[in-house]
């Protein structure tokens, strides 16, 4: 439903069948009768999807038409249809003025987006689809028609034997947030794999906030930016995962053995980041299973907040219990048209999710190595290979 209307070549069948009908009509009725100044009507019509070159040929079709009609009825060089010419041929031009106007205002945007498109894609990198033991997919719904991010935000990271991972919810949406989710994410690309715990790594996520909106933050907007983080850290090995939230929702683990469950771990969050400023010490670490074909899906406000008509919430854990079997990718996308259904395919806030599932843990063996030549492969303590 959001994207651009693309008109077809087929829609100039529409001023030409105009031209013909009206030049047609205006042949055949009473001498007093004069439709010819109708022919306007063709080139206007062909400015709303054509070009001005094809807007020219139409409206230059449009005055040959009219000269037709006068030169049919021996009128040609009358002052009425003189008149009625000239009108034509100067609104024609008008209408072609106005179309290379639109076009180079269309180019400028057109510029400016692709600009403002690079520059979202520099802040908020795509994912990986695969991390550690995880299958990992992202989507992002912008509020703003003109943006493709906007004050939602989410990175992963790689320390030694685990995978840690950032979603975030800046106040505001759109691209007046942008400058607020930029310093998260890169404060969270700089420091996550330089801290031993959460809590440590929540620290250091809240310093550089405080010391980002205190030299930044408008007078009138005193205490009211922040934004909300939920930091996840999986490890490679161990079938857990710990979370430390400021201010954000838990995840919802969806599981589908021994049957489809969906649950919210229990969480203990933290102020915002930019509320205060806290020791590591403050920040709650909480652990929960996580086991191998378990998917976690992380989402920001703007998902569970989507009303409907009604001023119903969107049901997010209720929805998500129907798809516990999907891969990332497929659960996202049945949660993208669900989503968009729900609201009438425009949503109020920002929205991002995340879908992280565990795989199946691989033990390998120890290679069997057989011997070749002259030794023998019992005097290595290995048992001979088999013929």
């Amino acid at each position: 439903m959001r994207q651009p209307w693309k008109p077809s070549p087929a829609l100039l069948a529409i001023p030409l069948a105009l031209i013909a009908a009206i030049t047609v009509v205006d042949l055949n009725v009473p001498a007093d009768v004069h439709l010819g100044p109708l022919l306007v009507i063709a080139p206007a019509i062909t400015a709303s999807f054509a070009g001005p070159r094809l807007t020219a040929l139409i409206g230059l079709l449009a005055v040959s038409a009219q000269a037709f009609i006068g030169w049919y009825f021996d009128v040609l060089f009358s002052r009425n249809v003189v008149v009625q010419v000239v009108a034509l041929a100067m609104l024609s031009c008008l209408v072609v003025v106005f179309c290379v106007a639109r076009e180079r205002r269309q180019a400028e945007l057109a510029q400016v987006r692709s600009v403002a498109e690079a520059a979202q894609h520099v802040l908020l990198w795509p994912l990986p689809e695969h991390i550690g033991p995880l299958q990992v997919a992202s989507l992002y719904l912008a509020a703003e028609d003109e943006a493709q991010i906007g004050g939602d935000l989410y990175a992963v990271n790689r320390t030694a034997d685990a995978s840690r991972v950032l979603i975030g919810d800046v106040r505001g949406k759109g691209l007046s947030a942008i400058g607020e989710a930029a310093l998260l994410l890169g404060a969270f690309r700089e420091t996550a794999s330089q801290h031993t715990s959460l809590g440590d790594l929540a620290a250091a996520l809240e310093q550089s906030v405080t010391r980002y909106l205190a030299d930044f933050e408008p007078a009138d907007e005193t205490g009211e930016r922040f934004a909300t983080a939920l930091l996840l850290e999986i490890p490679d090995e161990d079938h857990t995962a710990r979370m430390t939230s400021c201010g954000h929702p838990a995840p919802l683990l969806l599981s589908s053995h021994p049957g489809p469950t969906v649950t919210a771990p229990i969480l203990r969050p933290a102020p915002p980041l930019g509320i205060g400023t806290l020791a590591p010490e403050d920040y709650s670490v909480d652990v929960f299973t996580f086991e191998p074909g378990d998917t976690l899906l992380l989402y920001t406000d703007g998902v569970v907040e989507a009303r409907d008509r009604s001023g119903a919430f969107y049901p997010l854990a209720e929805r998500a219990a129907q798809w516990t079997g999907a891969g990332p990718d497929e659960l996202l996308q049945h949660i993208r048209r669900d989503l968009l259904a729900h609201v009438g395919g425009r949503l109020a806030d920002d929205a991002a999710l995340i879908a992280l599932h565990r795989t199946p843990t691989v033990h390998r063996g120890r290679p069997r190595i057989f011997h070749f030549g002259g030794t023998d492969p019992a005097a290595d303590g290995e048992p001979p290979p088999e013929a």
